[in-house]
């Protein structure tokens, strides 16, 4: 009797608010068949795939798939550049989109802030291939802006594009540009949670403007910083294929290649959809393994943990 009874005042809470439910259809929907269904898939990874055999028809063959990517003459240099974007990405986009969320938050002209703030945006709303338009018109070696700027002041012309030594800190620094603003929204949702009498106190006692940010802003929002810190390095493996796809060429591909890069050539346009399905599932278990261990180490330094 008393579970008919909870279960008739939970359809009754449901009807209450069905509306909120049937909001809910359409993310459900689209986890349940982006994300869900292809976790059966996963077992293409070790298969040897045959798209008239079918998933479940397919010939087991283990980890056969995982020792041919480990064992590719460009396993080592393929992650050592997927670590390098990935760690590159890090280190200059989240302090830099720290830097503008306290800069936007501290800024006492407000319409200034606004028109910056929008600026800010505006790049993350771009695709690559727009993106690559832009740097193309900024760093082409016959017409770019900026070997114009250099031979003006009587440098030689560089292609930045197809040169090794550039292209890795082209690919960070557009990066950092690109999405330094879309990140600064959830920073500064986080400053605006702090308490204002916190800032009143402190001007009270004579503290300038950079120890304000230094004793109240930072530790206020490293909570914040540590979360986003911890779900970044879940996806540490995942360097930008869109961008790189749009960026590299032969002559860099020794710096260029990353893991999505070479499972594309390799993986589809090959139709070798086991091997695909094998790295991606290696990302993800990597991915994984980052995030309990960096969230284990944050709780038991006493920091803000993600669960």
């Amino acid at each position: 009797m008393e579970r008919r009874a909870q279960s008739s005042e939970l359809l009754r809470e449901i009807k209450r608010h069905r509306s909120v439910y049937l909001l809910l259809i359409i993310p459900l929907t689209y986890y349940i068949i982006f994300k869900y269904v292809p976790i059966f898939n996963g077992q293409i990874a070790f298969k040897d795939y045959r798209a008239l055999d079918g998933v479940l028809g397919s010939k087991w063959v283990g980890l056969e798939h995982f020792r041919t990517f480990m064992h590719s003459y460009y396993f080592v240099e393929l992650l050592r550049n997927t670590l390098m974007y990935s760690f590159g990405k890090l280190i200059f986009s989240l302090p830099l989109a720290i830097i503008l969320s306290i800069a936007i938050y501290e800024s006492n002209h407000r319409p200034l802030s606004k028109v910056v703030q929008t600026l800010a945006y505006l790049p993350h709303f771009l695709s690559w291939v727009i993106m690559y338009g832009i740097l193309l018109a900024l760093l082409a070696p016959g017409d770019g802006i900026v070997n114009d700027m250099i031979k003006a002041f009587g440098g030689k012309g560089i292609d930045f594009l197809t040169n090794t030594k550039a292209f890795p800190w082209i690919v960070i620094l557009s990066d950092a540009w690109k999405e330094m603003g879309w990140s600064a929204i959830i920073f500064i949702a986080a400053l605006m949670g702090i308490d204002p009498s916190l800032f009143e106190a402190a001007l009270v006692e004579g503290a300038n403007s950079w120890q304000r940010v230094r004793y109240i802003t930072l530790p206020s929002i490293r909570p914040v910083i540590v979360i986003v810190v911890l779900l970044r390095l879940g996806t540490i493996l995942d360097a930008g294929f869109n961008q790189i796809f749009m960026l590299y060429s032969t002559p860099v591909l020794s710096v260029g290649d990353i893991i999505d890069t070479w499972v594309y050539r390799q993986g589809l346009l090959e139709f070798q959809f086991g091997l695909a399905t094998a790295v991606g599932l290696f990302k993800g278990v990597i991915g994984m393994a980052l995030i309990l261990t960096s969230n284990r180490l944050v709780k038991r330094f006493g920091g803000s943990s993600l669960f």
